[in-house]
């Protein structure tokens, strides 16, 4: 993946509940003598896109080509945010058949909000204008279409949407509302939170409950992946015949999580626009949900801010030692990274000539939670498994060489005969091993299965290894 794709051939259609997001600042320095409520002093007021208009804009604000559709009142607050909506760059085709538009007003002093007053009617009696015209009318000019359901009514009939999008082999994305997940079944990609997602599965005490039941609802709603946004803990992405996809959260201090949803959304659909992997979209998204609830309100994310933190973020090839520790000092780095909510990964192994075989078993672990802790037999202890000969690259150059692979997070060496020590101190989630070993022969496992982990085998690359290499050399 480019540290960050160019989003201008993204082309993008969200249609669902639109609303002006009305907001009144002042300082106050009193309260009221008629109730205990403060005097804000009303100083200056602003208006934004919320509900799908947020996700227009977002997307927009990255360079994409968006358009909006959705239902709104012929009245002040639509032309306002008509001007909001059209100032953003974003085509306006939302549907004035509503008896009003739906307003929230949110009243802030010193950048807190003190009261939220919500203006609206359901939109459900209007919502065969959306699917008789404006949907139809714009689907041709685009590849993707995002359903941004707030629980308005503009999305009554949003199944009878699906499938007309899919019969033009449009991309569909959904940010769902309410229980009934079954109105969304044969979308692309569903995006629920975690107190959504669990809402329709139950509650999910272990990631490993997540997976399954998420696993579930993809058969059930025929989709072709599922990302569980889940606030401090991330994201977790679930594919059909795709190991799962944790993602660690990127915000460094959550201002106001309004509008982080209509982020994630809008960032994934213009990457998968743009041609990029559902995969890297998805770590885009999660870099982009960082960013944004470091601000105030319903906000956006630019394509410069991306490009900044990912530049910030991407390791170099050449200096990669400050990925290599000692097991003591190993050993505060998970206490912290466990302290945050990630998830550990662990394996080991010789890594004594690295080759694809090596880097594809790597990523495929990686792919399995936050953080790749790889442990790497020392010298002698390759030396009693392997023979006088090896190893050929000495720990240290095996050590950099695999610290400089962007999904190998932490490095460790370890001079006993097997890393079970090791492992039972780290205790890492998962424990993974390469090749076609049952999980109670593989050293450390009872250890991380005593502690609540699981213990994964991991297919090698068929045509890969250091010792075939070595024959071939030698020969």
């Amino acid at each position: 993946m480019s540290l960050c794709p160019l989003f201008d051939t993204s082309s993008i259609l969200v249609v669902g509940d639109v609303m002006l997001d009305r907001f009144w600042s002042g300082g106050t320095d009193r309260v009221s003598p008629e109730a205990p409520v403060p005097v804000v002093r009303v100083n200056d007021n602003a208006c934004r896109a919320g509900g799908a208009g947020n996700v227009a804009v977002n997307i927009a604000a990255l360079g994409g080509q968006a358009t909006l559709s959705g239902l709104c009142g012929d009245d002040e607050a639509a032309g306002l945010l008509r001007k909001v909506i059209e100032a953003a760059g974003v085509t306006w085709a939302v549907c004035p058949s509503a008896p009003e538009t739906i307003v929230k007003l949110r009243v802030m002093s010193r950048n807190q909000q003190l009261l939220r007053m919500d203006f609206e009617s359901t939109m459900a009696p209007y919502a065969d204008d959306i699917f008789s015209g404006f949907v139809k009318a714009q689907l041709d000019a685009v590849d993707t279409v995002i359903f941004s359901d707030y629980a308005k009514g503009t999305l009554t009939q949003v199944q009878d949407l699906i499938e007309q999008a899919k019969s033009q082999n449009k991309r569909i994305l959904i940010d769902p509302k309410g229980k009934d997940l079954t109105r969304y079944r044969g979308a692309t990609l569903l995006t629920p939170n975690l107190a959504e997602f669990e809402a329709v599965v139950g509650r999910c005490d272990t990631e490993t409950e997540i997976i399954d039941r998420g696993t579930e609802l993809l058969d059930d709603l025929m989709l072709e992946a599922l990302l569980i946004t889940r606030s401090e803990r991330g994201m977790t992405l679930l594919q059909r015949e795709h190991p799962p996809l944790h993602l660690p959260a990127k915000a460094r201090e959550v201002f106001d999580v309004t509008g982080a949803g209509d982020t994630v959304i809008a960032v994934l659909a213009a990457a998968l626009s743009a041609g990029e992997s559902l995969e890297n979209s998805t770590r885009l998204a999660n870099v982009a949900a960082g960013l944004v609830v470091a601000k105030l309100g319903t906000a956006t994310v630019t394509r410069d801010e991306l490009t900044a933190v990912l530049s910030a973020n991407v390791p170099s090839p050449f200096i990669s030692k400050d990925r290599v520790f000692t097991e003591e000092d190993l050993l505060s780095k998970v206490a912290a990274a466990k302290a945050s909510g990630e998830k550990i990964i662990m394996t080991n192994g010789c890594f004594d000539i690295l080759h694809k075989g090596h880097v594809d078993y790597l990523s495929r672990a990686r792919a399995l939670g936050h953080r790749l802790i790889v442990a790497v037999n020392d010298d002698a202890s390759v030396a009693a498994l392997k023979g006088p000969a090896r190893p050929i690259n000495p720990l240290d150059a095996r050590m950099e060489m695999l610290a400089a692979l962007r999904c190998v997070d932490w490095v460790v060496s370890f001079s006993s005969d097997t890393p079970a020590d090791l492992i039972a101190a780290i205790a890492p989630d998962v424990l993974v091993k390469g090749g076609d070993y049952r999980p109670e022969e593989i050293a450390g496992a009872d250890a991380v299965l005593a502690n609540g982990g699981r213990v994964e085998v991991l297919s090698f690359v068929e045509g890969f290894s250091t010792t075939a290499l070595i024959e071939a050399l030698q020969r």
